[in-house]
């Protein structure tokens, strides 16, 4: 009893007049802890639709890469034509059908060669087909002459019949012709699909201009205008140049060609003016393969000259006639250029090849407008020459070397600087 009254007489001694000593809850710290605050729900919600969201664009992104890649090159074959356009609605004539024109004069242009080409390509796999078997008995006559084998053609076919591999071989080729065809679809589809695209680029350029200027403030409208008159302008120079140089490669192996009187010379001639133009990097090599396999037929040392030939004429359109003819619309750096595509492809593959360099030179000339420039400082580092310190220490070892004499006279008869 002593022990209670001293620890309530302690406890009131320890609280202040007239108040109370404070009481902890019923619950204790657990029904602190319970209450949920009011935020938590709020965030959680927000979190869980900003995650479903971000599945929700990164899906319909995947579904539609396709599509996406479809019109990016319908604009830029849009902003390619859109010189040409322009230029006939100027006299008057209505945009669509200045834009049916181009397509058109596209379409026939594109048929054309996709005919010559073919039939040049059947009219040879045609002779390579009724001459194999010369090819087959040329063949095994050299294998027993160096082999010392009785090997007949006979033999061979019975047993390429007869082979497993053959069998599974015309199964899988059965089996993939309907995988072909559904590629073959695909492919038309996806080219209706840029050439509609295109056409309504072309077509409506004003007015998507407009629509796109509209929802911006004035300020921020011209520079939307000049990026599109930048892009309009490197794109077209990029395209026309490249067919004048396509024009100009394609006349040289003409010539070349019909001189040794490889067949289908003109067809050859478009075809690696063409490709060596509009496929970058690796064109060039493609373009001269087919000439050079038609000229082997004919003469295995034509197919070396025309290899000599394709190197030398490389080289003088890549130091001589690109630099004169891409000065003005896709001035770039030509390691500018490669690395581009080379991004290109990684990102889009082809089609990132074909516009990569188109695009650089848009961005190259869109920021140029807007980046200061300053002079450059007369330094003779700038200029590549080495600085007079270091000539003077060279000079200065060279006479240690050549001996004290000759060192002490060249120093009194060196002119000493100001400083």
């Amino acid at each position: 009893m002593a022990s209670t009254d001293e620890t309530a007489h302690v406890g009131q001694q320890a609280s202040p007049l007239g108040t109370t000593p404070p009481r902890p809850p019923a619950g204790g710290a657990a029904e602190t802890g319970a209450r949920m605050p009011r935020w938590l729900p709020r965030a959680m919600v927000l979190a869980l639709t900003l995650i479903a969201c971000f599945q929700l664009g990164s899906w319909a992104f995947h579904e539609l890469t396709g599509l996406l890649i479809n019109i990016l090159i319908a604009f830029f074959l849009a902003l390619a034509i859109e010189p040409a356009v322009s230029w006939m609605a100027s006299f008057g004539m209505r945009r669509g059908l200045a834009t049916g024109i181009v397509f058109l004069f596209v379409m026939i242009a594109s048929a054309g060669f996709v005919t010559l080409l073919g039939s040049m390509l059947a009219g040879q796999i045609i002779d390579m087909v009724e001459d194999f078997p010369k090819y087959v008995d040329s063949v095994i006559s050299w294998i027993n002459t160096t082999f010392h084998t009785e090997l007949s053609r006979v033999d061979i076919q019975e047993g390429l019949l007869r082979s497993d591999w053959l069998r599974k071989y015309v199964q899988n080729s059965a089996s993939g012709v309907l995988d072909v065809s559904t590629q073959v679809l695909g492919g038309l589809f996806q080219l209706l699909t840029i050439t509609l695209f295109a056409f309504y680029f072309a077509a409506d350029g004003p007015r998507l201009r407009r629509a796109l200027c509209s929802v911006l403030p004035p300020a921020r409208q011209a520079e939307v205008l000049r990026a599109w008159e930048i892009a309009v302008n490197k794109t077209g120079g990029y395209l026309y140049s490249r067919g004048l140089m396509a024009l100009i490669s394609g006349i040289a192996h003409y010539i070349l060609l019909e001189s040794l009187g490889v067949n289908y010379a003109p067809v050859l001639a478009v075809w690696v003016g063409l490709v060596s133009q509009f496929i970058p990097t690796i064109g060039t090599y493609l373009a001269g393969a087919l000439p050079m396999l038609i000229a082997f037929t004919v003469d295995p040392w034509y197919a070396l000259w025309v290899l000599i030939f394709v190197v030398v004429y490389q080289q003088f359109e890549n130091y001589v006639l690109q630099p004169k003819l891409t000065a003005k619309t896709v001035d770039i750096h030509p390691a500018v250029a490669f690395g581009s595509v080379i991004a290109g492809t990684a990102l889009l593959g082809a089609v990132g090849a074909l516009i990569a360099i188109p695009a650089v030179a848009t961005l190259q000339a869109f920021l140029g407008a807007y980046v200061k420039r300053y002079d450059v400082t007369d330094d003779p580092r700038v200029h590549g020459r080495r600085e007079r310190g270091t000539s003077t220490l060279l000079a200065r070892i060279r006479r240690a070397l050549r001996g004290p004499r000759e060192a002490r006279t060249a120093e009194d008869e060196e002119p000493r600087d100001a400083s």
